[in-house]
């Protein structure tokens, strides 16, 4: 069978399910018809495979609940600690109960010194970079960092206690 006359028979059995369905032949195929005509001979169908497909969920139902996250903690820097780096660079560890949800498009946002950093985390260890120290770090002998698990849209989900922190520079003699 062409793939016409397939697509001719598909779209047939779609309201075939309550009238019957003749066939004839011309010069180039079947012909499929609702009507009886000289030398057409009744189809009969198979029945049409219908599936149940999960419901969907009506607007302004609620999403399933999710249990929200109940526990944010910066681990790294220590709170009144000190950490040594010339050029910026450090690192950073957060502890998260329950685990981050990036599936779910759930980050890691930092605020260094008062200004956002521009990078969201996917994990509770990572490297605030020395261009990132740059930007928000402010010219000052102690310093605060904050982190906050966003949403995909950048909401706070939770916010952990600010960190206070000093920074130690190697100098020459």
């Amino acid at each position: 069978m062409s793939k016409p006359s397939l697509l001719v028979v598909l779209s047939i059995a779609t309201v075939a399910v309550a009238q019957p369905v003749f066939e004839t032949s011309d010069r180039v195929g079947p012909v499929f018809s609702d009507l009886p005509s000289a030398g057409a001979r009744e189809i009969t169908l198979p029945q049409i495979n219908l599936m149940d497909s999960p419901s969907p969920q009506v607007a302004g139902q609620p999403a399933p609940a999710v249990a929200p996250y109940s526990a944010v903690q910066i681990m790294q820097p220590e709170n009144g600690g000190t950490v040594h780096t010339n050029t910026g660079l450090f690192s950073m560890a957060v502890t998260l109960s329950p685990d981050l949800r990036t599936a779910r498009g759930d980050a890691i946002a930092i605020r260094l010194d008062g200004t956002v950093l521009p990078v969201r985390r996917v994990t509770l260890q990572f490297d605030i970079s020395p261009d990132e120290w740059q930007l928000a770090a402010k010219d000052q002998v102690e310093h605060q960092v904050e982190v906050a698990v966003v949403d995909r849209a950048g909401r706070a989900l939770l916010i952990a206690t600010p960190v206070s922190f000093y920074v130690h520079r190697a100098t020459r003699r």
